[in-house]
This record gives structure tokens, sequence and C-alpha cells, in this order.
């Protein structure tokens, strides 16, 4: 018997949440990447198409988390999924200030 293999990755089917919009082309924000968030504050998950490390698997977009720790560049997000906690651990620039 031959198993079915899934195809893809977490970037698979992703190009409406992974494009920008025509305005916001360009260079990344200097200060959208050293933004600093402390312990307790609370964000939103927004991923930043054009900058791929640390980022997150598309089906938390747009879920609210709160900041947990850090981790070298990268801060733990914690947030619920369906009823369970999850955490990621995320580059600032996918974050944004709720």
């Amino acid at each position: 018997m031959i198993m079915v293999v899934r195809r893809g990755g977490k970037r698979r089917k992703a190009r409406g949440i992974l494009s920008k919009r025509i305005r916001t082309k360009g260079k990344l924000s200097i200060t959208r990447y050293l933004q600093e968030f402390e312990p307790g504050s609370k964000v939103v998950l927004k991923i930043e198409p054009s900058y791929q490390s640390g980022d997150y698997h598309r089906r938390f977009h747009g879920r609210h988390g709160t900041i947990v720790g850090k981790r070298g560049r990268h801060y733990i997000v914690e947030f619920s999924d369906f009823g369970k906690k999850k955490r990621v651990i995320l580059h600032p620039v996918h974050l944004k200030k709720a």
C-alpha cells in the first residue's frame, strides 16, 4: 500500500496573508524591527511577509496574545487556540501592540 504524502509547508496556500499591500511594499521600518515589549504586555500576531525568520504558522494570524518572556532577540508569546494554551517564539516584526 502506498501512503499519501502531503505536499508543502507552513507557507503553502497563504498568498493573501503573506502578500503586502501596494502602499506598504519596500524596505521594512527600522522602528518595527527594533521595537521592545515588556513581559505581560498584550500583542497581536501580525505576520510581516518581507521577513521570514521567526514567523509563525498562518493559522495563528490575527490572534491576541501575551508576552511571557524573551529568548535572544525573539519573544515568547502565549495565546489560546480553541481552549488550549500555546506558546510560540516570534521576532518583534511579527508583533503589534494591542
